[in-house]
């Protein structure tokens, strides 16, 4: 009985191609310090030191307030700042021109990345709400509306955080994406109440992304809520914005 070794040359399946490509994606990922810091230690500091200490003043619970508004930030930081920053200087050492000349479609490359920021987002999720709880907050509501806002919130960040890195070079990129992130930071209502800020500026502040996707969650998690019409609209068109935007103006080179 022979054996037949000839060699067989194809691309794989694109499962399987996508399946490799999101592994790879995360490994990076996680095995950055820089994109640990501001993933994982940054949001779990953040939500120790807002609910613990009284350095904001909330109307209610601490927790509640908080918890949420920093599970939003991390899927800002997840889904538009990391991928922003990691695509970009991608972009700028040639490693997506190529990725774009293999048999790896470009279409598999973007989703596994954004598979990629999914499973991040997950792993998040986990350790916040661990521990939110372990520092007494006591979340309820509809697990469908949380997934909802989630994929809505990963889908709009995404797109803008694609449109920045196929955009600008990549220490603009760097430079906006953590600018972007500060201010969000401050004026999404993460750390800050959208109550403190005069009504013309609130007015303006509730179409941010960040906003939408933190009072969203926490009118799920803290006052069991459904979905929100307004805030679902806004991130809703964010998305569509954002990822219009990228697939039209993304340079791969």
């Amino acid at each position: 009985m022979s054996l037949d070794l000839a060699p067989r040359p194809g691309a794989a399946p694109l499962p399987r191609m996508l399946f490799a490509q999101t592994a790879m994606e995360l490994r990076l990922t996680l095995r950055n310090g820089e994109q640990l810091l501001l993933n994982l230690i940054i949001p779990v500091l953040l939500t120790v030191v807002l609910v613990l200490e009284p350095v904001v003043g909330v109307n209610g619970s601490r927790s509640g307030f908080f918890v949420p508004g920093v599970l939003a930030l991390a899927v800002m930081s997840a889904a538009f700042t990391g991928q922003a920053i990691a695509t970009g200087f991608e972009r700028k050492y040639g490693v997506l021109k190529r990725l774009g000349v293999t048999a790896l479609p470009r279409s598999v490359l973007l989703l596994g990345k954004t598979c990629a920021v999914v499973c991040l987002e997950l792993l998040q999720i986990l350790v916040i709400c661990l521990v939110g709880l372990a520092v007494g907050w006591h979340p309820h509501g509809n697990p469908f509306a949380v997934v909802v806002y989630v994929i809505l919130g990963t889908a709009a960040f995404s797109g803008l955080g694609l449109l920045l890195a196929g955009t600008l070079r990549a220490e603009a990129t760097l430079a906006a994406a953590n600018v972007v992130w500060f201010v969000l930071l401050f004026l999404g209502d993460v750390v800050f109440p959208l109550s403190r800020f005069p009504s013309a500026a609130r007015t303006m502040l509730e179409l941010l992304p960040t906003s939408a996707l933190a009072h969203g969650l926490r009118g799920v998690l803290r006052d069991g809520h459904g979905l929100n019409v307004h805030d679902t609209v806004t991130l809703l068109v964010w998305a569509v914005i954002g990822l219009t935007l990228a697939a039209r103006y993304f340079r791969w080179e």
